[in-house]
């Protein structure tokens, strides 16, 4: 008999599993009758009403939960989805006792803490909201965007949503560049500066898209003291000028062109390749060659470096190439525009052709009074003639930006 009971029983569960696998209400209302014990049939059909029933029947959906935290008490899950339950039926009371039952049960839950802080956040506890969100930050490196937006929808408290991150940097730096893309520039200032507050470590590369929206939005003293801040912090990475008037970061390409901030910047592109050179370098030890392929006839621009500078003021700019080999009308030079408005072009230096060995390049000119950032860069426009594919090498060394 015993035997018989327990085929009877598996049959039973077998059956139920089967509707249960169908999905639909009637299916699952069907496996309830084959299989009452099992907790997660009353769950299911509880959120399948939640889903696509109305409020009607809000007591029907609650009592299907409580009979699933009833038949399992220790599955969180199922206090999670009670505590829905009774907030969609409007008890509030009884679904923050469920919602935090369920933390209790399973405290480092991200989808638990989740579903607690959307809660508190519907019922303005906000300060509630952003501890819980805290916690699904620790758990949950990929829920931060969604976290991020329901934060800073709940309140407009800047410090309570710093307050919110873990101490860790790539939360803080996630964050900034969360602010960068919504626009909110002020807000990412203040991250950085909590960042600078609790001295946390981060690598300098993971500046470079604050600085970026800094250049965008115009935010030129910002910049600077950023930039000097991690100037300060990075020696070894951030190379100060030769000669402390001079406005060029790395102008003698003595250290790695970082490829972001205020250092130099290249932008790879088929039919010219850029690199740091140590034979024949004019001083020091190294200086910068471009060596075009002869491949194409290059509209190029692409090795450049942002210098901010005072309106109205009068500057001096040298620099030193020498070139092998440079073919067509149509060569490389060094030029200084301004970086909002790039037809101001203050200096454009005079290109050797062929071979030749160092020569220097200098100019004065005098910014204008909306100038405030420079482009300094390495250019060459497309040549009109039929032999316009460039071919050849050019070697750059101390560029030299000093105001007069």
């Amino acid at each position: 008999m015993s035997l018989l009971f327990v085929i009877y029983l598996a049959v039973r569960r077998a059956v139920a599993a089967a509707y249960f696998r169908k999905g639909s209400p009637n299916a699952v209302q069907t496996a309830i009758r084959w299989d009452p014990a099992n907790p997660q049939y009353h769950d299911a059909l509880g959120t399948l009403m939640h889903l696509y029933a109305d409020r009607r029947n809000s007591d029907e959906i609650v009592q299907l939960y409580r009979n699933a935290t009833r038949l399992s008490p220790h599955d969180a899950q199922f206090w999670a989805d009670l505590g829905a339950g009774y907030d969609w039926a409007g008890r509030p009371n009884d679904a923050l006792d469920a919602f935090q039952h369920a933390q209790r049960l399973f405290p480092n839950s991200p989808e638990i803490n989740w579903r607690l802080a959307n809660f508190y956040v519907r019922g303005g506890k906000t300060p509630e909201a952003l501890r819980t969100l805290g916690m699904v930050l620790q758990e949950d490196n990929t829920a931060e965007r969604k976290v991020f937006t329901l934060a800073t929808n709940a309140t407009r408290d800047r410090n309570a949503l710093l307050e919110m991150l873990p101490p860790q940097p790539p939360f803080f730096f996630d964050y900034l560049d969360f602010l960068i893309e919504r626009g909110d520039i002020v807000g990412a200032d203040e991250v950085w500066d909590r960042v600078l507050q609790l001295d946390l470590p981060f690598d300098l590369r993971e500046t470079f898209p604050y600085l970026d929206a800094l250049i965008q939005h115009a935010e030129l003293e910002q910049l600077s003291k950023v930039w000097r801040a991690l100037a300060q912090r990075f020696q070894a990475q951030v190379q100060p000028p030769a000669h402390s008037s001079n406005l060029v970061t790395n102008g003698g390409f003595e250290s790695d062109i970082l490829n972001g901030g205020l250092d130099w910047r290249v932008v790879p592109i088929e039919g010219a390749v850029v690199s740091l050179e140590s034979v024949g370098v004019l001083d020091g030890a190294h200086s910068l060659r471009i060596t075009f392929d002869g491949s194409r006839n290059l509209d190029y621009g692409h090795v450049f470096q942002y210098v901010p500078v005072q309106a109205k003021t009068r500057y001096r700019f040298s620099s030193h190439m020498r070139v092998q080999g440079i073919t067509t009308d149509s060569r490389p030079r060094l030029q200084v525009c301004d970086a909002y408005n790039m037809g101001n072009i203050f200096v454009s230096s005079v290109s050797p052709v062929g071979t030749s060995g160092w020569s220097e390049q200098h100019a004065e000119f005098t910014t204008l009074a909306d100038t405030r950032l420079l482009l300094v860069r390495v250019v060459r426009s497309v040549s009109g003639k039929l032999d316009n594919q460039i071919a050849g090498s050019v070697w750059i060394d101390d560029v030299r930006l000093i105001a007069e």
